[in-house]
């Protein structure tokens, strides 16, 4: 098979890392991917949400299988028409990307499935989201209605912080992203991730993972795109993963194919283990970075089968206990992301990094790039705020998180900073 990757950053490095482990694939092809990515085969400079250039690529190169690894050429309808081109594609069509790209859907179609979630209200008005802030408890969640990479959720402690926040929000804070504000009830209860593989119809869930969204230890400081993760998270029980299937899985993938809608490809879903059992904090259409490095990682077998089977409808029925031998073997894994000082605000390029080769060789890790090029005297350099994804597997959690950390210390980048406690949770369960 030869295989198109959509997307450029760690989770498609470490994508196409273990893509290329398949003895099915001939050659793997990136648009725009990286100089990492290079190494698995030719990279086109074709951005993510360039639909009609992805398009005219896709027509020239007619792959095999085509895997999109961000939410925007989703919310795009770049799925839509590369099927309409006869394609076949791991990544679901525009209207069921609404689930990420639109918060208010989102909400909307969990509250008609009866999904459980957060309390919650949509609003274009300030007056309207501000009455409706006085009938909550602090902390208040704010969501940008739309796409705004990662970073249109804001808590605020104080009702006067909410209300301030609510109208930047809705004057434009996050641009046509939150010209629509979603406002809901905070959750208390654990974080964790759960993804599923599925063709619309039939579905295969992954190991849970939890991630690191706060910048610093001890989860403080600014949200992040996350700052580390790990699998699989001992918080979710085989019971609260059944659960999770049969409360949140099962309904939203039937209802989506019952309205016409199959969802092909994978369905993130971030919960929250509060005392009256997971609730969805947010769905994405793709997989969660840094998430999908721990995933790629802990896999033991080949992933290719079931991303073609997601793509073209071919997933055999199961129960949910009988996972394909495919996705069934996993190891511990976790992964510290190196960023460079400054994120997630204003933050300087090009900085040199040595030693990743070096790092990279310590047993059991693997390191994916994320936001990395080459100056001009051919030395590695920073080329974004997320720079390194220090990835490692063990006969266990807490040696997986040794080995991540004994690579980091390995690295040389004075100006590259990162979380010294991931899978802090995990380990302290011991």
């Amino acid at each position: 098979m030869n295989i198109l990757i959509i997307g450029s950053g760690g989770r498609e490095h470490a994508l196409a890392w273990k893509i290329s482990q398949s003895p099915l694939v001939d050659t793997i092809w990136s648009a725009p991917g990286s100089p990492a990515m290079d190494q698995f085969g030719p990279c086109f400079d074709v951005q993510p949400d360039d639909v009609e250039k992805l398009e005219q690529l896709v027509l020239q190169l007619e792959p095999d299988l085509i895997v999109i690894g961000p939410e925007v050429p989703l919310a795009l309808g770049a799925a839509d028409r590369l099927r309409a081109r006869g394609f076949d594609v791991f990544g679901p069509n525009r209207e069921p990307a609404q689930l990420e790209a639109s918060k208010g859907f989102s909400k909307d179609l969990m509250a008609k499935l009866g999904v459980p979630t957060a309390r919650y209200g949509r609003f274009t008005e300030v007056d309207k989201a501000k009455a409706f802030l006085d009938t909550l408890e602090a902390p208040y969640v704010l969501k940008a209605d739309g796409l705004a990479a990662g970073k249109g959720v804001v808590i605020a402690p104080t009702l006067d912080e909410a209300k301030a926040e609510a109208e930047e929000m809705l004057s434009g804070k996050f641009g046509d992203a939150s010209a629509e504000l979603v406002i809901e009830e905070f959750m208390h209860g654990e974080e964790a991730s759960v993804f599923v593989l599925t063709d619309g119809v039939n579905r295969i869930t992954l190991p849970a993972c939890q991630d690191h969204k706060r910048l610093l230890d001890n989860d403080e400081g600014p949200n992040t795109g996350g700052m580390g993760a790990y699998c699989p998270a001992p918080v979710m029980t085989p019971a609260l993963m059944a659960e999770v299937d049969e409360k949140i899985a099962a309904p939203m993938i039937n209802g989506l194919n019952e309205a016409g809608h199959p969802y092909q490809g994978v369905l993130y879903i971030g919960l929250m283990m509060t005392s009256e059992g997971p609730k969805v904090v947010e769905f994405n259409v793709r997989f969660g970075d840094p998430e999908c490095q721990v995933l790629m990682a802990s896999m033991l077998d080949d992933i290719v089968p079931v991303l073609l089977a997601c793509a073209t409808g071919g997933m055999p029925a199961r129960d949910f206990a009988q996972l394909l031998p495919t996705v069934d073997q996993a190891r511990p894994s976790a992964t510290v992301v190196m960023a460079t000082r400054g994120y997630p605000g204003h933050y300087h390029k090009g900085s040199v990094i040595s030693n990743v080769k070096e790092a990279g060789e310590v047993e059991g890790v693997t390191i994916f790039h994320a936001g990395t090029g080459t100056n001009e005297a051919g030395e590695l350099v920073a080329n974004g705020g997320r720079v390194l994804n220090v990835t490692a597997v063990g006969d266990d959690l807490k040696q997986a998180v040794e080995r991540c950390y004994t690579a980091v210390d390995m690295i040389d980048w004075p100006e590259g900073v990162c979380r010294r406690d991931i899978a802090w949770r995990a380990l302290a369960r011991d």
